[in-house]
């Protein structure tokens, strides 16, 4: 019941939000941004945790506000993702940084560069760990991992 109510309340959050009736919708500016970001936000969401078998929305690790969409030049844009680890000293949120950057990559339909952080002041290590999960060369040798390569996989499945 509280999943159908989750679900019920988000779409008609998402039905406002497009309408221009909310004032958060109606307050953000220019619309294309905001309807890019939501894009990018729809993909993210159901990402599974690693450890857990509750999403990143579920866990709140991810959430509307975390994205943010800016145009570079008429074709491509610049992803900015923000998330939080559910504990300081978490242990996955490279993992889960992982996740994000593959979904994205893989599902995003418009051209893009892509900037993945942790929140400030949300994790021991954010520094280390922003570093790494945008680092190209590190990303593709932790996707050449096979184990770690399953693990993204099970978690970026997209839901039944």
């Amino acid at each position: 019941m509280e999943r159908v109510f989750g679900l019920l309340s988000w779409t008609l959050s998402r039905v406002l939000w497009l309408s221009g009736l909310s004032e958060r919708g109606a307050a953000r500016q220019p619309r294309i941004m905001d309807e890019k970001a939501l894009e990018v936000y729809d993909l993210i969401r159901t990402i599974r945790d690693p450890e857990k078998p509750n999403t990143l929305e579920e866990l709140e690790v991810v959430t509307e506000s975390c994205v943010e969409v800016q145009e570079i030049n008429e074709e491509d844009y610049l992803v900015i993702i923000r998330f939080t680890p559910t504990v300081p000293h978490c242990s996955l949120a490279t993992l889960i940084g992982l996740c994000l950057r593959v979904k994205l990559q893989r599902c995003l339909p418009f051209k893009h560069k892509l900037e993945i952080y942790i929140s400030e002041g949300t994790h021991s290590t954010e520094e280390d760990i922003n570093k790494q999960i945008n680092d190209k060369e590190r990303v593709a040798a932790a996707m050449e991992n096979p184990n770690l390569r399953e693990i993204v996989e099970q978690c970026v499945l997209e839901p039944d």
